[in-house]
């Protein structure tokens, strides 16, 4: 390390002033992951082209942006703490939004920039930063009136920064506190004709001449996470799963859920999709949504596509059932392990 990087380094620590101590242990895959063992995932926030990704996607950011400046009343005078804060986005539009006090915390080395954000910004006053996992380090104050945090990932539950957010909420989150974004759901719908499916799957059946059916197997447990044509969609939507991230708990994040899906053509379903919605509405006068369904303005999760090995003719007005179940891989808890079983056929994907 040169001399610069590490004068660059003490001169960050001047505002690094909390105590990073280890916190009291708690309970999860993902809170007990040691820091080595998750060292990849925090990595790949450190790059900066994940963030200009993230910063770009309008509907993200501006969804965030707009609820808190329309519901400056919600945060004047209150401490809140953005948990994941990256480029600490969210942090300064809390400030200016009328916070009293913003703690920031993100493990990954985005923090040095933020930092130097902040200060060019003239926040340095309100907002406090704090390179560390949540679940490892003790927070200036002893509780907090409002949790934000930018958490989804893929279908989601991807990723499962979502546990962090709920430690940091049972840990520090004063009793009548608030949790942002408060409520989510994940829908499912079929898909029809889908050039994916071609070019992933029956791509298979015969290449250069010679059949290699048997990948199939292997290509199918991959979801695909694109953005699908909105008239590819050939049923109603369906919610599976809402979310209240004020109460939710990690147990509750692993679950199985039957549905049906209400079919809008005759034709033959290639692939469930899957996406979610953000809701920002408790305790605030100015609701604010948006959501990642193939009709609605793209956003950098796009949708997540399961593909069928075997298409299933479905004819309009008919409804095609299945069930969904999703937990976390044992061997790797940010992953998600799905299984969908659809009109009897059963097909396990995994999201990594």
């Amino acid at each position: 390390m040169d001399d610069l990087h590490k004068l660059k380094l003490l001169a960050q620590g001047l505002v690094l002033n909390a105590d990073t101590s280890r916190g009291p242990s708690c309970s999860g895959a993902i809170a007990e992951l040691r820091e080595d063992e998750d060292e990849a995932y925090f990595s790949s926030y450190g790059h900066y082209s994940i963030h200009e990704e993230m910063l770009k996607d309008k509907v993200r950011t501006e969804s965030y942006r707009d609820f808190m400046y329309r519901n400056m009343d919600v945060f004047k005078g209150k401490v809140v703490l953005d948990v994941g804060c990256g480029t600490g986005i969210l942090s300064m539009f809390a400030a200016k939004a009328g916070a009293r006090k913003v703690i920031a915390v993100d493990q990954s080395e985005i923090i040095y920039q933020a930092m130097d954000i902040v200060r060019a910004n003239k926040l340095e006053d309100t907002i406090t930063l704090i390179k560390g996992r949540i679940e490892e380090i003790d927070l200036p104050v002893e509780k907090v009136d409002i949790i934000i945090s930018e958490w989804m990932g893929y279908f989601l539950l991807f990723e499962s920064m979502l546990d962090s957010v709920l430690y940091a909420r049972d840990r520090y989150l004063t009793e009548g506190g608030l949790v942002y974004p408060d409520r989510c759901n994940i829908s499912l719908a079929a898909v029809g004709d889908t050039q994916k499916h071609s070019d992933r799957i029956a791509f298979w059946d015969v290449v250069y001449g010679f059949k290699m059916t048997c990948m199939k197997k292997a290509v199918i447990p991959e979801p695909v996470v694109e953005m699908l044509k909105p008239e590819t969609v050939i049923s109603e939507p369906a919610v599976i799963k809402t979310i209240d991230c004020g109460s939710v708990t990690v147990s509750e994040l692993e679950f199985a859920e039957d549905f049906s899906l209400k079919i809008t053509a005759s034709t033959i379903c290639k692939a469930i999709v899957g996406y979610f919605d953000i809701f920002f509405d408790k305790s605030c006068g100015n609701k604010v949504m948006f959501s990642t369904a193939p009709d609605c303005t793209k956003t950098h999760w796009k949708q997540t596509v399961f593909l069928l090995e075997s298409p299933i003719p479905v004819k309009t007005g008919e409804e095609l059932p299945g069930q969904i179940t999703v937990h976390k891989n044992r061997k790797d808890p940010r992953a998600l392990l799905i299984t969908l079983d659809i009109a009897g056929r059963k097909q396990t994907y995994s999201l990594q």
